[in-house]
């Protein structure tokens, strides 16, 4: 029996405001507990929410930035239910009028190929509180700092088919909102998080199976493994005679396996209605216009721009703008050398990024600055240092001592050139291995990497590579 996996997910990405969605109290992470919760957050007795702006700005970018339609009048309403760390007893989000509805993404997949994935709508809502299960002796604390942080609920269509293909649209959501400055994407945070819809189905079946959600995923990797154990567990069930049932479950990366919470709540169960305290948002033409103009060079089109401008293949793009900041930082390099796009690519994509991983560094953090990189690959460029020289080079330009040029004179790293120099070393070479000599003119071939070895070497890693090669490749003929 062959089987198809239905998957939609809910991604909850924290908006990168300064204050919470309906009051001034503080979105900073790491404060004390229950320090950053006002009289509003609280719901308390008289206390009445005022919209932050910003957070409908912000929702209007991502809406424009995936071709949504955004709505010039969307509801806030009341979702109803209980819990621990919701004070109000409900929790003010949007339903029947979303801001933001009809978008899409194109993922790239492992083939090769890629695809469009659907996105149903992106509603702003307030987060709860978090529950605290730890050091408490069999009692849970709770913690209201995070009570109407703002959140931007993103919901896709159930167009994806794998585990693979939902870690894929996660990554470009990711990318996406972090690009826009709308969101930090610090997933250990709590600030991008998703909820996994799963269904599985025969193949060829037009109708959807019974579907489980699998709440508070915030790591690529766990939405990999929880998706996956989840279509077995549910395929394992029906193929024994089971029924699927709809519910809301866990993942328990310890033991990799999904867990039930409680039976999965419908629409009606959490009695909607529209938030009697807030007028609709409406949303005028000049507001729109204004958060249009604000907008980025988003992902995609900075990619083709570097496959185009600089010659780049579409790998070497995708990885150098991956970021915002790593594309700045290419084209911020490419600039200060004033040549050779693919040499800047080549650096940043390897010793600059090997460096970074090193360090547990991002590119904002990087002690070589673009001005900097750009003044080693020139002297690269000139001969005035050979690339594997030019490695010894930038481990101190990391390590602060100086720009290239400065390291290069303290260190005596100048490069041989001189063509006498060079054919000095290479006869001392020659003349120090006769053994190695007749065997190569005897057809050893194989043995001319091992004379230009000690010739490097014999020189400290100073002449000119090329040059090696050509005069040692005369010089052996005899």
């Amino acid at each position: 029996m062959e089987w198809e996996t239905v998957i939609g997910l809910e991604i909850h990405a924290q908006l990168a405001t300064q204050s919470k969605i309906f009051s001034g109290a503080s979105t900073a992470y790491g404060a004390e507990p229950n320090t950053q919760a006002c009289a509003i957050d609280l719901g308390l007795p008289g206390v009445l929410p005022v919209l932050n702006r910003e957070a409908a700005r912000m929702a209007v970018m991502f809406g424009l930035a995936i071709g949504a339609d955004v709505a010039h009048r969307s509801v806030f309403a009341r979702k109803n239910y209980f819990y621990p760390d919701l004070p109000k007893g409900y929790q003010i989000s949007q339903y029947e009028l979303p801001v933001v509805q009809k978008g899409q993404l194109t993922i790239d997949l492992e083939d090769g190929t890629s695809k469009v994935i659907g996105i149903t709508r992106a509603h702003l809502e307030e987060d709860a509180g978090k529950s605290l299960h730890e050091d408490f002796h069999g009692l849970s604390g709770i913690d209201l700092n995070r009570a109407g942080t703002p959140l931007l609920e993103i919901v896709s269509e159930p167009d994806l088919r794998s585990a693979k293909e939902a870690v894929a649209y996660m990554k470009k959501l990711h990318q996406m909102v972090v690009y826009l400055g709308i969101c930090d994407g610090n997933m250990q945070e709590g600030s991008f998080r998703c909820d996994a819809n799963i269904s599985v189905r025969r193949k060829g079946d037009p109708k959807f199976g019974t579907r489980a959600e699998i709440k508070n995923l915030n790591s690529f990797r766990f939405v990999e493994r929880a998706i996956e154990f989840e279509i077995e567990r549910q395929i394992d069930l029906i193929e024994s005679g089971g029924k699927v049932v709809q519910e809301t479950r866990l993942y328990d990366p310890d033991q990799g396996e999904t867990r039930s919470m409680r039976g999965k709540e419908e629409a009606n169960d959490y009695r909607y209605f529209p938030d009697p305290d807030l007028l609709p948002l409406v949303l005028d033409d000049e507001f729109i216009a204004a958060a249009r103009a604000s907008l980025p060079e988003l992902p995609d089109g900075k990619k083709q721009r570097f496959v185009e401008q600089y010659g780049l293949s579409s790998y070497d793009a995708g990885v150098l703008t991956a970021s915002r900041e790593l594309g700045d930082y290419y084209e911020a390099t490419v600039a200060a050398l004033g040549s050779e796009p693919k040499l800047c690519a080549n650096w940043v994509m390897g010793d600059l990024a090997a460096f970074l991983n090193k360090d547990n560094r991002d590119i904002g953090q990087s002690p070589v600055s673009a001005v900097q990189l750009a003044g080693l690959l020139r002297r690269i460029q000139d001969q005035t240092i050979s690339g594997k020289i030019a490695k010894e080079v930038f481990e101190a330009l990391w390590a602060g001592e100086g720009d290239a040029d400065a390291i290069i004179e303290k260190r005596g790293l100048k490069q041989i050139t001189d063509t006498s120099a060079i054919e000095k070393v290479i006869d001392d070479v020659i003349a120090a291995n006769p053994e190695q000599l007749a065997q190569y003119r005897a057809g050893k071939d194989k043995l001319f990497g091992f004379f230009v070895g000690q010739v490097m070497k014999l020189s400290k890693g100073k002449a000119n590579p090329q040059q090696v090669n050509e005069l040692l490749a005369e010089k052996l003929k005899g």
